[in-house]
Order: C-alpha cells, then structure tokens, then sequence
C-alpha cells in the first residue's frame, strides 16, 4: 500500500496536469503604479470595481472587464492614504496578491511592469522580456539554509510558446524593495545572472507558489541601472510598450489552455 504522503502527491499531480488542459478563463493581473495600470485598463476596456470584493479601508483597487473569452481582474495596490503615492514595494503586492486570489480563484496570474534593466546583460529602454526566474536581491541572511530562504529562488510558469509567438526576450529577474540599486544588490543580481530589477515580482512569486497558482512575469525596461538616466521620452516609451505587451500576450493567451502556453 502507498504511502498517504505518495497519494496526496499523486492526486495533486493529477489535478495540475487537469487544470493545465482546461481553457484558461480568469485572469488576475497585478501592477504596482497607477501610470502603469491605466493604460491597459483603457486598451482592455476595464471599469473600476466600486463594490470591492478587498477588506474595508484598505487602498486597493480592481478593475473588471470581460476581453474576448477572458474574465480580466486588474489589481494594483492604490495609494498610500497619507502621502498619497503608489503602495509601491513588496508588502503592499503581496498583500493584494493574496486577497485577490483569494477572492478571484484566477487560473493565471500575470504580474507585469516597469523594471530596471543591465545592460551588460544585453537590455535596453522598452524591452519587454518575460521572467523565467525570480529572486530577491535584498534579503540578505548570511547563515546556511537562510541563504537560500532570503535568497528566495522560485520558476516562473513556463510559457515557450508565448515568448516564440510574441518575440519576447527571457531572463532572470531580481525583486528588492528600492528603488536605487546597491553594490550589494547588483553583487546579488549578477550572482543570480539577472538581467532585470523590479521591485515586487519575487513577493508575487511567493504567494502564488503558497496558494498554487500559475504566474508570469512580464517586465518592460524604464531604465538602465548600469548607464546613464533615463529621460521623460523614454519612460513614456516604456510605458506605452508595456501597454503593448501586456494586451499582445492577453490576446496570444485568449483561447487556449496552460499547457498550450
């Protein structure tokens, strides 16, 4: 007789490789700022939830819409209620990752933005690149075993076919809570081979590994971090492509089930 250990894991299996074959239908994605999430709420034709499935008093907003076949969820983490700028950071993400899958059951999770990128890994200004890897480059714990717990290493959901049909570019990605990049962070980053730096995408990770949902990440570079400033041009660019990507993968997504991704 298995064990009940190899039966809780068999049934598992069984029910990801299920869901995996399903058509996806709901999707939940997260930004971190109003400037970037607007932008899309206008190009998928999104409205703002008024009657929030989130806990009373807290700033996070949804934005609802149904885009072809798929039920879109559109979640950022609002402002902050006493300066009044974007919750920005790996706390207010995390947080309303959880509530929304929570409250959503989404089939997929596509946390997607602006980053940093390095350019002596080959980025530049408005390239969109999907994540294959995630990590934090601040949680720095210099004991064995906690190395790794800070270090906090997770895949993202593989999707090959999307990047091949979009000409995405893939690379590793790397979360830290500022927004100025340290040597150490950048010591971490080129340890982990990052090509990017974002400031919520590992806290995203870590809640969708906990609660088993599939995610993406979806990054377009705003600036360089090892070259020179970026200007107001640029960052409109960079939003304007990240607008772009997000509506092109939706629409490469529509239809199809995980396992096509």
């Amino acid at each position: 007789m298995a064990p009940h250990g190899d039966k809780s894991d068999a049934a598992e299996e069984t029910m990801v490789a299920e869901a995996e074959k399903r058509p996806i239908s709901t999707i939940l994605i997260v930004m971190a700022m109003q400037s970037e999430a607007l932008p899309v709420v206008n190009k998928l034709n999104l409205s703002e939830d008024l009657e929030s499935v989130f806990p009373k008093g807290v700033p996070w907003v949804r934005y609802r819409g149904f885009y072809k076949d798929l039920n879109i969820n559109l979640v950022w983490p609002g402002k902050d209620s006493s300066l009044g700028v974007d919750c920005v950071g790996t706390v207010p993400a995390s947080l309303v990752t959880y509530a929304s899958i929570q409250a959503l059951q989404p089939d997929l999770i596509i946390n997607a933005g602006t980053a940093g990128g390095l350019k002596a890994k080959g980025a530049c200004i408005g390239d969109a690149y999907v994540a294959s890897d995630v990590a934090f480059c601040d949680r720095r714990i210099p004991i064995p075993v906690f190395d790794l717990y800070g270090l906090g290493l997770r895949q993202a959901f593989s999707t090959p076919n999307l990047q091949k049909e979009l000409n995405l570019k893939v690379g590793k990605l790397s979360t830290g809570d500022s927004l100025h990049m340290s040597t150490q962070d950048e010591a971490s980053m080129v340890a982990n081979d990052a090509v990017v730096k974002d400031m919520e995408a590992a806290a995203v990770a870590y809640v969708a590994d906990l609660l088993k949902v599939p995610s993406v990440f979806l990054k377009v570079v705003i600036d360089i971090k090892d070259g020179e400033e970026t200007t107001a041009e640029e960052s409109l660019q960079s939003f304007a492509a990240l607008e772009r990507a997000v509506t092109q993968v939706i629409d490469f997504i529509n239809g199809k089930c995980l396992s096509d991704l």
